[in-house]
This record gives C-alpha cells, structure tokens and sequence, in this order.
C-alpha cells in the first residue's frame, strides 16, 4: 500500500476525488488533503508520502512552488500535476523538475487513474531494481573475495558471537567444522634484502609468493585457510582430530617446510609465530593474539625460525579474558540498556572467573579491565565520577577488599546503576537544553519570513531527523505545530491590543502572504483575524 497526498484549492475537486475512487482498491492509502502548496508541504513533512497528486494553481503557494520543494527535499516522491494550463513556460518547468505525471483539466476519474497506475508501475519497477535478485546475486558474487576477506580479518581480531561466525562462514563459503583450532603468522625478516625481485611493489610481491608456497605446503595434508594480513601471512587452520599433541606434531614439519622453501625460492627468511591451540570457534582471535606475542620473541631468539607460544610462555588453558565482545555489551547496556539486562551482563562476567579457575590476581586484574571499561563510559559521558560515587571511595582499592564473586558481582552492579542513571539524566537534561534553545531562537525569530526547521537546525548544528524526534518527545508538538502556534499567539495579541490592520500583523508574526495568514488564522482559530479582533473587544 503506497501513501498519496491530494492537493487542490478547490473543495469539491478534493472530495470528489475522494468519494468516487476507492483509493484502497487501487493499492493506495489517502494520508491527506490540503488546499494550498504550504498547507501541502506540511504534511509531506509529517507523512512523506510516496505519490503527491496536485493542482497547479493554488494559492499561497502554486504547484510548481510545491513540485520544487518536494523534488529538492524529498527526490523519489512521485509528483503528478493536474492542470488546465498548456503554457510552454509551464511544460518547460515541469520537464526540467521531471514531473512523472501530468493529467489536463477538466479530467474524468478514468484519466487521474491511468496517470496514478503509470506512477505505480514506476514505483514497483524502482523496487523491483532494487529487488533484483539475479543482479543482486552477481553482485554479491563478485564481491565475494573482498567479503571473505573482510570477515576473516574480523574473524581473528575482533571476538564475534559464535552464531555469526557459522552465518558468516556459510555464506562466504569458508569451512570451519572442527574440533580444534590454530593460528600462525609468518613474517618477513628483514624484507627484500636479499630478494630476487625489483624494489617496485617489492613487499606486496615477497608477501603474495610467501603466500602462494604457504598454501602449496599447508594445503597438501591440511585444512586451512591463508591470507595476508598487516604486512604478514595467516595461517587458520581447522582440525577433527582430539589428540591436540599429535596436532601440533603434524603442524610444525609444515611450517618448518614452508620457512625453507621461502628462503630456497625467494631468498627471504622468514620467521614463523605459532598460537595456541583453542577448541571454540569465538577464541579463534585468542590464538592469533598468541602467535602475534610469539613473534615478539625474535628479539630474544633471533629470526629465521618458529617460535611457539607455548614454548615461550606458561599459559594457562582456562585463561581469564574480559575480551572485546564482552566489553561492547558492558558499555552498551550503561548507555542504553535495563537495569535486569545490566544485572544479567554483570552475574555472567562474574561466573566466568568461578569457571576459569585461575589464580586471586588474575581474578583481580580481570576485575580491574571491567571497572576501567566502566570508567571509560563515565568519562566520555562526561561524568563526574567523584560526585556520582563519592570521592570517599577509591574504586581500584575496594577491589582487593572482596571476600566473594557475590560481594564483587554486587559492587559492580551498584557501580554501574549509578552510572546508568546519571547517563539517562544527563541525556534527558541534553535533550531538554537542546529543545529550550529551539524555542528560545524560534522565539527570537518568529516574526522572520524565512524561519524553518532546518533554519533552527542549522543554528544548533544538529540533523533535522534528530531534532524532530526530540523536539516532539519533548513538547508533544512538531515545530511547525509550535512554529504556528506562537504566531498565531502573538497575532491574537496584536489584534487584542493594537489597531494594526490584518495584514500589517502578518508581517510582524513572519508572514510573507497576508493572505495566508488570515487562512492561518482562520484554520487555526475558526474565525477571521477581524471576527477575533471583535470578538476579544466585545464589538
């Protein structure tokens, strides 16, 4: 059902035209009428109809004016023009403001319909395009090696929900079943010092051949995914097999084939960092972190070799991590989330420690990556964390004083509702300043011609979309309703205490059109401004 707007001067045309075409039945919904562009261009604002229906000549302002606006505000609402004027100067006006549809005066039912089925059909060819499953599919196809890439760089640095990863990966066509999981990374030493190819794109060559023997080696009995990343190539490799010792065995003869190969054929040493082995698809970027710090390693035991983490670094299978994903939740629900949401985040971050089984410090420093992310959201907020807790407390010092994960579970939760709430305050209070400076520069300038929502905008250097949200949520008016409204007030005041004729008023309250006014005025207050004036002076 697509929304259409009548717009006509004449009251018999537009209930005419209500009354002797079942708009439903043609597949349209009749948000409005209105007998003038201004009147028009309101309510385009408040319903943004698909297709506006509309005489050429109105008061106030004409159909061209209004065809003007609408192809400038809004580009894809469909315009069809009822007229009785074949003036070139017309025709040349509409062609270049592309009206879709015109319909000549006098028109039967049958000619508006024929011109409304046309503008239909454009309607659904556009949606149609958009639609267009086939093109949609070959774009997607083409654009697939770019999208496979993307998801794996986010794949091993970001930790995703395990259900987007299987999504993910079956629409990219990437195989990631297994029981088993590892990350390596080779990395260049030294690049291109004693390469065979020429110093133009030397790096991007080095790296795309390190690539191609890196998929002949690991490829013959693996499964593995390679591909380049920040200068360096990455090795994901999936495994069925349990014995996770017999995995790593059967790994490192691979890698070692592939860092001799790279010097025997490129004449480029390399230095491979191997992760650790992980068995859940969401810790895929715990294992890449791992070989990342195993290259660290080189400083200490030189290039041209692989170094696994596990040789390097005591790790501990249960490490306690208060990774990326969990930290977006966290700071999602202080900005815009329940306090049972909050409390759910909060008892869930807490049971990981009770499952991790991990030393008093690492709980502790776990601790203290929850309350710093908590700080973080306090501080771009702008929050005074002293007045909303207490300059008393000094939070990094209570966590030490925690006996039980119930004691630590219930001083985050308070933490974070004080936090919660003085956010939800700060906004509404933004909310409101923002909205009182609206009315106080409206004010200040109603009596200008030229005063507008984007006007207003444009002065508090906000998105129009934005402000009409809040400006209705807060004074349960649309500007224009309020714009109106204090016109029409400093009119009735006028006319209740001064002898300025009618049209002298409509220049002081910021009409242009003196006429439109007094059809303001009467609209608004169901009398002409010269009944008002005699009715408020007892005339």
């Amino acid at each position: 059902m697509y929304k259409l707007l009548l717009v006509d001067d004449e009251a018999d045309v537009r209930e005419g035209l209500m009354q002797e075409i079942d708009w439903e039945e043609e597949g349209f919904e009749v948000v409005g009428t209105a007998e003038n562009g201004k009147e028009a261009l309101e309510l385009i604002e408040k319903y943004m109809p698909d297709v506006v229906v509309t005489d050429i000549k109105m008061p106030f302002m004409d159909g061209m004016q209004l065809s003007e606006a609408v192809r400038k505000q809004y580009p894809t609402t469909k315009i069809i023009i009822l007229t009785g004027f074949d003036e070139f100067e017309y025709a040349q006006k509409a062609i270049k403001l592309h009206i879709d549809e015109y319909v000549l005066k006098p028109f039967s039912t049958k000619d508006l319909l024929q011109a409304v089925g046309k503008v239909k059909g454009k309607i659904a060819e556009e949606i149609a395009e958009k639609e267009n499953i086939q093109a949609l599919q070959e774009h997607y196809r083409e654009s697939l090696p770019v999208l496979r890439e993307v998801f794996l760089v986010s794949l091993i640095n970001r930790v995703l929900p395990e259900n987007e990863i299987r999504e993910k990966a079956s629409n990219y066509q990437i195989d990631l079943d297994g029981k088993h999981y590892l990350l390596c990374t080779i990395s260049m030493d030294h690049p291109g010092e004693h390469a065979r190819f020429s110093p133009t794109n030397e790096k991007e060559l080095l790296l795309f051949a390190i690539l191609n023997i890196t998929e002949e080696v690991i490829n013959r009995d693996h499964r593995a995914i390679v591909f380049i990343h920040q200068d360096r190539v990455v090795i994901l490799m999936t495994f069925s097999e349990d014995n996770q010792q017999d995995l790593l065995g059967n790994t490192l003869p691979a890698l070692e084939e592939i860092r001799l190969s790279v010097e025997k054929y490129l004449r480029q040493t390399v230095t491979v960092g191997v992760g650790t082995l992980r068995s859940e698809l969401t810790e895929i970027p715990y294992s890449y972190e791992d070989a990342i710090s195993a290259l660290d390693y080189r400083l200490i035991l030189g290039n041209n070799r692989i170094i696994c983490i596990d040789d390097v670094e005591e790790r501990s299978e249960d490490q306690l991590r208060f990774d990326e994903l969990k930290e977006q939740a966290l700071v999602r629900c202080l900005k815009v989330g329940t306090l049972s949401e909050l409390k759910e985040i909060v008892e869930e971050l807490c049971s990981n420690i009770a499952h991790a089984h991990v030393s008093i410090k690492d709980c502790q420093i776990y601790l203290l990556e929850i309350l710093t992310a908590i700080l973080k959201v306090a501080k771009s907020a702008n929050l005074n964390v002293d007045e909303i807790l207490g300059s008393s407390v000094h939070l990094f010092a209570e966590i030490n004083k925690f006996h039980t994960l119930q004691e630590a579970s219930d001083w985050i939760i308070g933490v974070c509702t004080k936090i919660m709430n003085s956010i939800a305050n700060e906004r509404q209070s933004s909310y409101k300043h923002l909205v009182e400076k609206a009315i106080a520069y409206t004010k200040e300038h109603f009596h200008e011609s030229d005063i507008s929502i984007n006007k207003v905008c444009s002065h508090l250097h906000i998105s129009t979309g934005y402000f009409s949200s809040i400006f209705k949520k807060e004074t349960k008016m649309t500007f224009v309703s309020y714009l109106m409204q204090i016109r029409m007030e400093a009119a009735k005041e006028y006319l209740r205490t001064t002898d300025l004729k009618a049209f002298e008023i409509a220049e002081k309250v910021g009409y242009a059109d003196p006429n439109y006014f007094s059809f303001s005025f009467r609209k608004m207050c169901g009398m002409s401004p010269k009944e008002y004036k005699n009715s408020a002076r007892g005339e």
